[in-house]
């Protein structure tokens, strides 16, 4: 599902986070935005990162953590909106004693579409981290 002729129409996507056990999982990659949930262990972390290009929105849907845009900590949780303008030096930790999911949304595209990393070390070594 990419390039030109994204798939229309809509996705429960509480539901496709909740349901998600991988670290990410692309959900669809259209021109210029694409949609990614990811679950992030109890004591793990997406890692510190900066997308020069790209804006991302995060939205948590469980477990409870804390943000982290340019040094700068706050809480995250179920319900929580963070907005990640480009050339952001940010990172997520899960600071909660489940999986911490969120819906995110990247703009332009961050990932390959049909991007699946189980683990944070397949998508770093994936990133050649």
């Amino acid at each position: 599902m990419t390039g030109s002729d994204p798939p229309s129409g809509s996705w429960d996507v509480k539901t496709l986070a909740l349901e998600n056990d991988a670290f990410r999982r692309e959900i669809v990659t259209s021109r210029i935005a694409q949609l990614v949930v990811m679950t992030i262990p109890p004591g793990g972390e997406i890692g510190e990162e900066v997308h020069p290009e790209t804006d991302q929105i995060l939205l948590f849907v469980e477990g409870k953590g804390e943000a982290v845009l340019e040094g700068a900590v706050g809480p995250v949780g179920p319900d929580r909106l963070v907005v990640v303008p480009a050339g952001t030096r940010h990172n997520f930790r899960n600071t909660g004693e489940g999986p911490m999911r969120l819906v995110t949304i990247y703009a332009p595209p961050e990932h390959p579409a049909g991007t699946i990393h189980a683990t944070k070390a397949e998508a770093d070594a994936a990133e050649g981290r």
